[in-house]
Parts: structure tokens; sequence; C-alpha cells
């Protein structure tokens, strides 16, 4: 039986602790045996879990990081440990997804698959791995990293927060580490837009072979037994959804508050994944609602939405807009970095200008012009023919059997 460990920061919590999730669960239906180590936040799971170090250990490595700006040197003894229980599994292929986060110490993992020379992939879900500091920089206009790498960083402050600029050292070290393992590794960015960011950083040489993220299609669909404007008394309004992790300007706050000021009063934007102090500054015509772990849940929003909109600067693929599309309902995104590959014409629409409030408006219109339905059918084969969980973690296991039999 072959066997297969996956490490992230979380697991079965979150984006991709669920997509670690899903790939596990996938893997044991092929009879491998799955491991899933991970730092922080957990789910019950259906993989053998291992927890790495403890949340004092994470606490110092916050610490440790934002004072001196090296992000992902700490955590030593709970990476030590981690590495002996490696010994232990002895898997045959070892599968990484977001090793930031406080919770792991990266020099001292590299070195030793460089050692041990196993079949490591590596999803990729932001752009940290080949920069000097950011996970994302698209809005910032920063590519510093194409060339002779990070330095002189305006940005230190954004996560990682740190003290001190040491992006150019960070940059240097990511690259002599991630780059040790040579062939046995392979990337796999989450969208073709974060390929082509990959093909033009230091890991170009390496196999770099993208895999959409996988979305739960059993529990993200079109269903006509939603309450949800029954219960937050909007039956007669047309209701705009829009999901985030964490909401800030680069996830688009802003931009809604916006677009409230230029939608009649029919309708209603409901903002999923606020802070309570988000929410009680609410301006009138915007329901707040806190985040959610109940997929459940979010899937009854999804579906109970006329639209949901992206209006996000930055990302790396858009879960929210393949979600949404899975629920059979039309979305809106700005013509920026993953968004604009998953939406067509007959699913939704994309605004060309980040931040054209006016051209998200036009585009609402559209959309309740033609209504709801007029999108829905292809909206959900569109979901199900890329998006589905179980297609898209078929594709990791056909990529480990290829590794591992080569």
């Amino acid at each position: 039986m072959p066997t297969l460990l996956q490490i992230n920061s979380t697991a079965n919590w979150g984006s991709t602790g669920r997509i670690a999730e899903q790939i596990g669960a996938v893997a044991m239906s092929h009879g491998w045996d799955s491991y899933i180590a991970y730092g922080r936040y957990v789910a019950p799971s259906k993989s053998k879990l291992i927890k790495i170090g403890s949340l004092f250990d994470s606490f110092l490595h916050l610490l440790f990081s934002r004072l001196s700006g090296h992000h992902g040197w700490y955590s030593r003894r709970a990476t030590k440990a981690l590495i002996k229980k490696i010994e232990q599994i002895n898997p045959d292929v070892i599968h990484l997804h977001n090793i930031h986060g406080y919770y792991i110490n990266y020099p001292l993992l590299f070195d030793y698959l460089a050692s041990r020379r196993k079949a490591v992939v590596w999803t990729m879900h932001d752009c940290w791995p080949f920069t000097g500091h950011c996970a994302h920089y698209h809005m910032h206009n920063c590519y510093k990293w194409q060339s002779d790498g990070c330095r002189h960083c305006k940005y230190i402050h954004d996560y990682p927060k740190a003290c001190y600029d040491h992006t150019h050292r960070n940059y240097q070290s990511k690259k002599q580490h991630f780059l040790s393992l040579g062939n046995h590794l392979t990337i796999v960015p989450v969208s073709q837009w974060l390929a082509g960011q990959f093909k033009q950083s230091f890991f170009a040489s390496l196999r770099i072979q993208p895999i959409y993220n996988g979305v739960d299609t059993a529990i993200f669909a079109p269903t006509s037994n939603s309450n949800i404007k029954l219960r937050y008394g909007i039956a007669d309004k047309i209701l705009l959804v829009g999901a985030a992790t964490v909401w800030n300007a680069a996830k688009g706050y802003d931009d809604f508050l916006r677009l409230r000021t230029k939608l009649s009063s029919r309708f209603m934007i409901m903002l999923v994944g606020l802070s309570q102090n988000q929410i009680k500054r609410l301006p009138q015509g915007i329901i707040g609602i806190e985040r959610t772990q109940s997929q459940q849940e979010l899937a009854e929003i999804y579906a109970a939405a006329d639209i949901v909109l992206s209006l996000s600067q930055q990302e790396t693929f858009g879960l929210t807009i393949a979600e949404a599309m899975a629920c059979g309902t039309p979305v809106i995104a700005y013509n920026t970095t993953a968004l604009p590959e998953l939406i067509t014409e007959r699913t939704g629409r994309v605004v060309s200008q980040v931040g054209d409030v006016d051209g998200v408006a036009d585009a609402i219109d559209a959309i309740v012009t033609s209504t709801k339905e007029a999108f829905s059918a292809q909206c959900r084969r569109r979901a199900t023919t890329y998006f589905d969980k179980n297609s898209c973690s078929e594709k990791y296991i056909t990529l480990y059997n290829e590794l591992i039999n080569n």
C-alpha cells in the first residue's frame, strides 16, 4: 500500500485544509494510506493526523518572525519532531501545501527532503514561495522577484508582518532550499495565471503542472429549498453575495460599500466572513455575516443569491466563484489575476477595470435583465466539468502514480 503524507498549515479547516482533506480521501479510495501533518486549526479528518508543534511554538515563531523579518526560519524543535515522524511513516509521496503560517522551519525540512530524494508535490496556493516576503503582490504592482530578487520592500507590514526588511536574504534562502530538490519536486499552481507567474520565477526550470482547486459539487449545488431570503426578510430583493475569509481593501470590502451607493433599494448585498466590528459599521442595505466553517450554510447562501460577486484585486484561484457556479448562480469579478479564467460569457461577467464600481453595476443590470435562470445550467456545467473535487483530486493521484513509478 503506497503512503501519502500532506503537510499544510491546517487540517480540514479553511480552504487549503479542505483541499488537502479531499485529496487524502480520494487517495484512500485508490488504496493509499493517507496522513496530514498540520500546524494550527483542525476539524475531524478521514486521514491520520499529525500535529506539528504546539500553540506556544507557533506563538514564538510568529514573534521571532516579526522581530527578525525571517518568516519560516523558526520552529526548529517542532520540525525535527516532524522529520522523525516522516522517517517512521516512510511516505512514497510528500505533498506540501502552505508551509508558511508560523509552524514549520522550511530550511530544515528542505534539507531533509533533499537528502532523502523522495517524490515531493507542492501545491501553490499563493506567491509566497518565490518572493522575499509577500504572499500576494499584484495589487502593489511589485515585481522585484523577477529580476535580482526582492529588496527594499515597502510592504513588510503586510502578511507575514515584519519589523525589518530582510527580503533579499529571504529570497536567496528560498531559492537555495526550494531548488535543492531538483527534479524530485513537482510544482502544482492552482490556476493557469499562477502557473504563468511561477514560470517567470526561479522555479521556471522545474516541472510546473497546474491543477484547479476542487469544489464539493454535491454540497455546492442548485436548490430551491434555500430559505435565506425569508430568514433575513428580503424575499422581495435581488440578493448580491460576496464571501471572503478576511475582508479588507484587497478583497474588495471598500468597493462593496461604494457599490451599495450605486444600487437602488430593490438590491440587497450580503457579505459573508465579516468581523463583528465590521458588521456593526455596515450601512443600510448590506447584511453582514460572520465567517462560517459550514459548507452547507455557505452553499445555501450561494444558491439563494441572484449573483455572487468577487471584487477582489488579487486571487490565485477564486474559490468563491467556483463554489457559486456549482450552485447554479452567475458570477461577476474583476479582470485581474486568475479570476477571468474561471468565468465565461455564459456563466457571468468580467469587469475590465479593477475598482470600476460603475462597471460592476452595469454587469449586475445585464445579468438581472437576462435573469439568473439564463445562466444557471451553464454555471453548474462549468463547475462540474472543471472544478469538481473528485476529478481535481484524481489528477493528483495520476501524478502520484507517475512519480512513484518513475
